[in-house]
């Protein structure tokens, strides 16, 4: 019913940047939150962002200061701006959005497959 598929991903250097997409498609009437998700090889998958429809976000601290979200909610899509990249960043990413599909009465969550982005030192 809902699709999220991801894009942006890739290889850079330390200190570079690269922006991620991810575009939500389907039967969708109304997304609350959306969320970038990451997991590392060996680690458990970490938050990494969250901005709520109204625009309010939310960072895993490592990240603050060097990461921006957004949202085109008319288009629902959804952005991670990443600047300052470490090796430590490193990770598949992947997004999260909360959706109300049509003809139901609740928000649903629904992943995308993810999309790795590698930093190299």
């Amino acid at each position: 019913q809902v699709q999220l598929v991801e894009s942006g991903g890739g290889l850079v250097q330390a200190g570079g940047s690269l922006r991620l997409s991810c575009v939500a498609s389907g039967s969708i009437y109304r997304i609350d939150v959306m969320d970038w998700y990451r997991q590392a090889p060996g680690k458990q998958r970490e938050l990494v962002a969250s901005i709520t429809s109204g625009g309010s976000t939310n960072f895993a601290d490592s990240v603050k200061g060097r990461f921006a979200i957004s949202r085109d909610n008319a288009k629902n899509l959804l952005y991670l701006q990443m600047n300052s990249l470490k090796p430590e960043d490193t990770a598949n990413y992947s997004c999260y959005a909360r959706v109300w599909v049509h003809g139901t009465s609740w928000y649903a969550g629904y992943w995308g497959q993810g999309t790795q982005v590698t930093v190299s030192s």
